[in-house]
């Protein structure tokens, strides 16, 4: 009897020549994922097309054919090139973006040179999205890749923070407009891409002064970034529509004046085996839910080095006024169990309000010691962030997520506090 040959999804990547769109086209291709790679540079795309991964065949499924498009996307009649009734889209990422390398204060700059980065930054993804809107598949995933530099001001890289600010707002206001989808936004934090590399060699930035500010000591790859977007771009991100998701490996929590040392401690393989440790009095159906093995680690060879996940359900029972001290107390306890090259992921109620107006702030310091941890842990290996949830969300609903939040794809990720509020 014929198998049944199985649906491949499809994403369309922008900026997919270089830097972090090619890492993630890469990834996509190599399980199993349709790639429509979009960028202006005709050779580049060529390179990349070739590069691809058809070997992500599953039962049924003979080869995967990916597709490219040579687009420069500050022209909107090219954008709407994209449109294409035979392709069903599963995924889209906005990937594309420019910085100001000119060095050139706000002021001594005219429209023209502004209006550059708008183009790109800031317009484009909107109109990719309005270029492939009936494409889209119900429930499909819309990332935007914003920046760190969205959340916090960067002088003379002329409108790139106010650009990528614009697009964080730019994606809430989308997912409030389009429920049916799931999007969200990724803000990296500096990453070794052709970008940074070619700020690095004109003296416009020092990657010295660069780790120096990140708590875990070192810049992102590529591929620390692909691998957000992978999750984004899954089923299991539906949870986090509306919300962003900083990988900044510290970065942007860090307000201390100490200067942080490179990393003494490389990151584990993306791939090695997770150990997953529940604290904290989970329920029942949270220890089933987790219970089972990662199926990422099905195909690790014994012997390879663990990461070890800690996912702590202690802030779910704490009482009103004494969510500082149980956060205080989870930390205390992972530290003392655990080593190099772990995670504490603390699973805390959302939209917790006081019973009292003593007790307000208890939250809001919570949410804060939870950063100050991550900063201090850092330099360890040691990695701290939390996720919001309703405690009365499905469990398996949130699974997928605690396993990235957790896990060793997301190494670069800490001191972040994740909303869920869509579970």
């Amino acid at each position: 009897m014929a198998r049944q040959a199985m649906t491949i999804s499809t994403v369309l990547i922008t900026g997919a020549a270089s830097g972090i769109g090619r890492a993630s086209a890469m990834l996509f291709a190599s399980r199993g994922w349709r790639c429509i790679l979009v960028d202006r540079n005709a050779t580049a795309l060529a390179e990349v097309l070739g590069t691809l991964s058809s070997s992500g065949r599953s039962e049924g499924v003979n080869e995967i054919t990916h597709l490219s498009r040579t687009v420069d996307l500050t022209v909107p009649a090219e954008i709407q090139s994209l449109a294409d009734a035979t392709l069903v889209l599963d995924a889209v990422i906005n990937n594309a973006g420019m910085s100001d390398t000119s060095g050139l204060p706000l002021t001594d700059q005219d429209v023209e040179q502004l209006d550059r980065l708008v183009a790109l930054n800031l317009r484009a993804p909107a109109l990719v999205i309005e270029a492939v809107a009936a494409q889209l598949r119900p429930g499909a995933r819309i990332v935007n890749v914003a920046s760190g530099a969205a959340l916090h001001a960067i002088p003379l890289r002329g409108a790139y923070s106010a650009t990528k600010a614009g697009l964080l707002a730019q994606t809430q206001a989308l997912a409030a407009a389009r429920p049916d989808l799931c999007v969200t936004v990724l803000c990296p934090g500096f990453v070794r891409t052709e970008l940074v590399a070619e700020l690095i060699d004109i003296g416009r930035l020092q990657p010295k002064n660069i780790v120096a500010k990140i708590p875990l000591g070192r810049m992102a790859e590529p591929r620390d970034m692909a691998e957000a977007l992978f999750f984004l771009a899954s089923t299991g991100a539906a949870a986090l529509s509306g919300e962003w998701l900083s990988v900044d490996g510290g970065s942007a929590i860090f307000g201390g004046s100490k200067p942080f040392a490179p990393a003494a401690l490389q990151p584990l393989s993306f791939e090695c085996t997770v150990d997953y440790q529940l604290a904290g009095n989970p329920s029942a159906a949270w220890a089933v839910a987790l219970g089972g093995a990662n199926p990422e680690d099905a195909n690790v060879a014994d012997g390879e080095p663990r990461y070890l996940a800690t996912l702590d359900f202690s802030c779910l029972h704490a009482q009103h006024g004494q969510m500082l001290q149980t956060v205080h107390r989870a930390a205390r306890r992972y530290t003392s169990q655990n080593g190099p090259h772990s995670s504490l992921t603390l699973l805390m109620p959302a939209n917790r309000s006081a019973v009292q107006w003593q007790q307000a702030g208890d939250m809001a310091a919570a949410r804060m010691l939870i950063h100050s941890l991550a900063c201090e842990l850092g330099p360890r290996a040691m990695r701290v962030n939390a996720i919001e949830i309703n405690p009365d969300a499905p469990a398996d609903a949130l699974v997928p997520l605690m396993r990235f939040v957790s896990g060793a794809r997301m190494q670069f990720m800490t001191g972040q506090i994740i909303r869920a509020p869509g579970a």
